[in-house]
């Protein structure tokens, strides 16, 4: 996708690193659910991989707080908890319009051609009949996008942490939300704000993004 275009350069990914992309997104798509006993062995098996390289991605998931560990108890999934909703979305609406004024600032013409091309497929896809969980995939993909665009390593690592944790509270509220297809339809329009330089409107889209998912997701609990 768009961070591969991004990051060229990059080298093979670890086993490592592909356990936990694997076990990330079981983890926020809620494959995995909150509070559910994590086993070593059952995901190794699972992913293809030894018991270490999930070990090591356990460690780092830790720290995002999508696992805890217990001792002599084992490892979780983290619950999740609406009444962090709040929170989060503080945090985001303050921090996803600066990731998007910084990247419509910084982008250079190769990467606003992408963020066009993402804007299209955006505007092309099939709301209504994709599988939700895959909209949701989409919509981690186009944010993380932004991120990495903005060129502010720190920043990345705050917002990918918080956009994960929105997502879970996104999709354990998924097939009761008719809004999602409008959600993640707004990303279009963010995109060539981005990909325009209009640093302002990107910034006010992206607030007010952040803000409709928190509202959307309070009309219901």
């Amino acid at each position: 996708m768009g961070l591969k275009a991004i990051d060229a350069d990059a080298g093979v990914i670890s086993l490592s690193d592909r356990a936990y992309t694997a076990i990330q997104d079981k983890l926020i798509m809620l494959d995995i659910r909150p509070n559910e006993a994590i086993v070593e062995g059952v995901l190794a098996e699972e992913l293809g991989v030894g018991r270490t390289p999930v070990r090591e991605a356990l460690k780092r998931l830790e720290a995002e707080r999508l696992v805890v560990s217990f001792p002599r108890r084992g490892t979780f999934a983290t619950g999740v908890d609406v009444s962090d909703l709040g929170h989060i979305s503080e945090i985001r609406a303050h921090l996803e319009p600066v990731a998007a004024r910084r990247a419509a600032e910084a982008a250079s013409p190769t990467l606003r051609q992408l963020l066009l091309d993402m804007a299209d497929k955006t505007d092309n896809l099939d709301v209504l009949g994709i599988e939700r969980h895959e909209l949701m995939r989409w919509d981690l993909t186009v944010h993380r996008t932004i991120y990495r665009v903005a060129r502010n390593p720190h920043l990345e690592d705050v917002l990918v942490r918080y956009d994960n944790l929105a997502t879970r509270i996104f999709c354990l509220f998924l097939e009761r939300l008719p809004s999602v297809p409008q959600h993640v339809g707004e990303h279009g329009d963010l995109l060539r704000a981005i990909a325009g330089g209009q640093g302002d409107l990107a910034a006010e889209i992206a607030r007010e993004h952040v803000t409709g998912f928190e509202k959307a997701v309070r009309t219901i609990v």
